[in-house]
C-alpha cells in the first residue's frame, strides 16, 4: 500500500476540526487526521507492507523547465537554490514535521528522494512491485498506473478514508474511458488548471476521450493532425497544431517518473512501534491520545 502522504493529510487538515489541539493549544488536526486514516487502511486492507511517500520537491525543476506555468499559482516563496515553498494553510505547515516524526517512531516507512514528487515515488515502487499494489491518493494523476495486468489499482477517497472510490481497469475505462496508459494522455489533452497545465485549447475530457479511442493514443492523434485526409474536423486539427509546443513537452510533465533512486528502507507493516519512548514523547507533546492508540491497536492485530 503506497500513500500519497501530503494528498490524505491535506484532506484530513480540512476534514478534521481545527478544535482538535495539543496540550498547548497548537492545532493537530491533520495529524490526528491522518494517523486515523491510516488505521482504517490497515484496518480494512491489512497490506503487508506500507509505503508514506513524500515530496521531497512538490515541483520540480525539471518539470518547470518544460512548462513554466505548472504549479506556478501555488509558490508561496521562491527559495534560490531549493524547492519553493508552497502555499499551505497557516496551520497545517508546522504539522507536517509532527507527522514525519511520529510516522518515523512508528516505523512505518517515509519514502522521497529529492528533485522529485511523492507521485514518482510512488510510480516507482509500483513498477518494481512483484505483487499487487494498492496508492491511496485523492489526486487523479496517478490513474495512469492503474494496471489490471500487474493488480495495480488507485483508492480514491470520497469522503475521508471510510468511503473509497476503487479504480481497477474497469472502473477507469466506465469513467474516463481510457485505461491506465491512456490517462495520462488523456490528462495532457485536457490540461489540469489546479497544476497549471493549460491542455489543448478547445479539447475537454469527453473529446480527449473519444479522441484516444480512435486514434490509440496521444502520438496517434497527433500523427492525424499532421495526415491531412485524417478524420479529424477542421477545428480539432487546428487546436492540436497550434499546441504542437505544448504537446512536445506535457507529456514528461505529467507522467509520473518510474525510475527514481530510492533509498534502502524496511517497507513491511509494523506489527509495533520502532521508538517506543520516542513515540510517547511526541504522543504527550501534541497530544495524540486516542488517533495514536487506535493506529498502534491496529497495527498489532
Amino acid at each position: 500500500m503506497l500513500l500519497d502522504t501530503a494528498s490524505l493529510y491535506f484532506r484530513a487538515y480540512f476534514g478534521v476540526p481545527d478544535s482538535v489541539r495539543a496540550p498547548d493549544g497548537t492545532p493537530v488536526n491533520a495529524v490526528r487526521g491522518l494517523l486515523d486514516f491510516i488505521a482504517r487502511l490497515v484496518h480494512d486492507h491489512r497490506p503487508d507492507a506500507l509505503v508514506a511517500c513524500m515530496d521531497a520537491d512538490w515541483r520540480p525543476q525539471w518539470r518547470v523547465d518544460l512548462i513554466p506555468s505548472y504549479k506556478a499559482h501555488r509558490v508561496a516563496e521562491e527559495v534560490e537554490g531549493g524547492p519553493d515553498a508552497e502555499e499551505t494553510p497557516d496551520t497545517l505547515g508546522p504539522q507536517v514535521p509532527v507527522i514525519e516524526q511520529v510516522l518515523d517512531a512508528v516505523g512505518i516507512a517515509r519514502l522521497g528522494a529529492a528533485g522529485y514528487e511523492a507521485d514518482d515515488v510512488i510510480g516507482t515502487l509500483a513498477t518494481r512491485a512483484a505483487g499487487p499494489v494498492d496508492i491511496v491518493t485523492g489526486d487523479r494523476d496517478l490513474f495512469q498506473l492503474v494496471d489490471d495486468a500487474r493488480a495495480v489499482r488507485v483508492l480514491y477517497p470520497v469522503k475521508g478514508v471510510g468511503s473509497l472510490d476503487v479504480y481497477d481497469g474497469a472502473a477507469l475505462a466506465a469513467k474516463y474511458g481510457v485505461d491506465g496508459a491512456g490517462y495520462a494522455d488523456l490528462a495532457v489533452l485536457r490540461g489540469d488548471p489546479s497544476d497549471g497545465l493549460p491542455g489543448v485549447r478547445g479539447i475537454g475530457e469527453k473529446t480527449a476521450s473519444k479522441l484516444l479511442n480512435q486514434y490509440g493514443d496521444l502520438d496517434g492523434i497527433r500523427a492525424a493532425a499532421a495526415d491531412p485526409v485524417s478524420r479529424l474536423t477542421p477545428a480539432q486539427r487546428t487546436k492540436l497544431t497550434e499546441a504542437a509546443a505544448y504537446l512536445d513537452v506535457a507529456p514528461t510533465v505529467v507522467r509520473v517518473a518510474r525510475d527514481v533512486a530510492l533509498p534502502d528502507a524496511d517497507l513491511a507493516l509494523p506489527r509495533t512501534a520502532r521508538e517506543k519512548d520516542r513515540l510517547a514523547e511526541l504522543a504527550e507533546r501534541w497530544g495524540l491520545g486516542g488517533s495514536l492508540q487506535r493506529l498502534l491497536t491496529t497495527l498489532a492485530g
